[in-house]
């Protein structure tokens, strides 16, 4: 498994969350160990992404301070810095072609963001020129959007984005699905069961509602150039940008 590490100014933050629950459930295996004692009736014990009390232990995943990732053949892994702060704001996973985007924040302990963040992403996108489609996706009520795009030649298109929020127990994660994924159901299968098995660690601080969770490089992962590295370390690659279509206000 491959990191990279990109640029991306504060204006260029994606800014997105949760989702409504949903009908079908896949099998507890397909989403991870659980621990027991969790609440009943929540989409996620069986769905996934997971909080950091619902699994048994943390060992085998990629450490990205919020977020857990469970390592998968093929898989590359890129941290969207800030320019400004020079923060990691996000982590975007490549697999086979496609992209996923993720981000995790804080959120109100007794209600989801999901809804008001739809309705915040079809504004933008329309803003932009672009459409957005409500979907039954996956996990939960989820959008597509479609931005127009113009090549060097004057060649007219778009760009395509699906989006995937899922709320916690505090918190929000945020999923976009770029390239051939983001309209082919088949083709994102592999970035899907990615995201129904990461675990979110929100931590006791308080935190206000939207604010980003800290997210950083793995412990064990060494910058280019780095010599004296261990030979297992990630390696670091200059990546290109993730999917982003929206903004953190």
């Amino acid at each position: 498994m491959l990191f990279g590490r990109g640029k991306k100014s504060k204006a260029e933050q994606p800014e997105d969350k949760d989702t409504e629950q949903a009908n079908a459930a896949t099998s507890r295996g397909d989403a991870g160990t659980v621990a027991s004692g969790t609440a009943k009736g929540d989409f996620r014990l069986s769905k996934g992404p997971f909080d950091a009390s619902e699994i048994e232990s943390q060992e085998g995943y990629v450490d990205l301070g919020a977020l857990l990732i469970e390592p998968s053949e093929g898989l590359q892994l890129r941290l969207e810095v800030e320019e400004a702060t020079q923060r990691v704001v996000a982590v975007t996973m490549d697999l086979d072609g496609s992209s996923l985007q993720l981000q995790a924040f804080a959120a109100p302990r007794s209600e989801g963001l999901w809804d008001e963040i739809r309705e915040q992403i079809g504004q933008s996108v329309s803003s932009q020129g672009g459409e957005v489609e409500e979907i039954a996706g996956t996990f939960g009520t989820e959008l597509v959007a479609k931005l127009p795009t113009e090549s060097a030649d004057g060649g007219r298109g778009f760009r395509a984005a699906r989006f995937m929020g899922v709320d916690g127990p505090r918190w929000f994660l945020r999923g976009v699905i770029g390239g051939q994924a983001a309209l082919d159901r088949d083709a994102a299968e592999g970035l899907e069961n990615l995201f129904r098995k990461v675990v979110v660690i929100r931590g006791d601080n308080p935190m206000p509602p939207r604010e980003l969770l800290q997210l950083r490089l793995p412990k064990d992962a060494a910058a280019p150039g780095h010599h004296g590295a261990p030979q297992e370390a990630p390696e670091l690659q200059r990546p290109e940008r993730g999917p982003e279509i929206t903004q953190i206000g």
